[in-house]
């Protein structure tokens, strides 16, 4: 166990089952996992307190993570909710507010401090494309020599990000997210 990436995949390893088909027994490698369910994400958002509680050596930034990640599974709880009234959608108004502070805290100090590069499974596959690209190509690939693992940082200015003010209102306008379906109409033709 030498990087926190192994201690991460290890102590998710650890996590014990739940129930009958509430928590699953993890992959060996958490962040490996292919094909994954919304199920699986909601697992590992509920099992990642525990997993990454006392991770990083300074506290200060191991409690903000901790904070942000209860945020995070505060705001999913509101989000996935079937039934809402007026008090839980504020509530839910109150977690987006909360959640889009924390990710600026954690993003202003957390990420200030620390470099993140891509997994190994994407650094390989990184080299993967680029060895098919210089089979084909021929010389002109294969002079960009060693390749490393990229440098990669946190990036809020996301749409994704910027419509998770949205959820709330739109839930208040067309109910709860398992009440319709965004695929095209011609699908129910076939």
């Amino acid at each position: 166990m030498d990087t926190d990436y192994s201690i991460i995949c290890y102590r998710y390893c650890c996590v014990p089952t739940f129930g009958r088909g509430t928590i699953r027994c993890f992959h060996t490698n958490a962040s490996a996992m292919k094909c994954l369910a919304a199920r699986d994400f909601e697992d590992l958002l509920q099992c990642v307190i525990p997993v990454f509680k006392d991770l990083l050596l300074d506290p200060d930034n191991d409690n903000i993570i901790l904070d942000l990640l209860f945020d995070l599974a505060t705001w999913q709880a509101y989000a996935k909710l079937h039934l809402h009234t007026e008090d839980t959608l504020n509530f839910f108004n109150l977690a987006t507010i909360v959640l889009g502070k924390s990710v600026c805290k954690f993003q202003r100090t957390t990420c200030a401090i620390y470099i993140t590069m891509e997994l190994p499974h994407e650094h390989a596959t990184q080299g993967r494309w680029l060895a098919a690209l210089a089979a084909k190509q021929g010389a002109l690939a294969k002079s960009k020599g060693g390749l490393r693992p990229k440098v990669k940082k946190l990036n809020i200015n996301t749409y994704k990000f910027h419509t998770l003010g949205d959820y709330p209102n739109t839930i208040r306008l067309r109910g709860t997210t398992d009440n319709y379906t965004m695929q095209p109409v011609s699908f129910y033709f076939y």
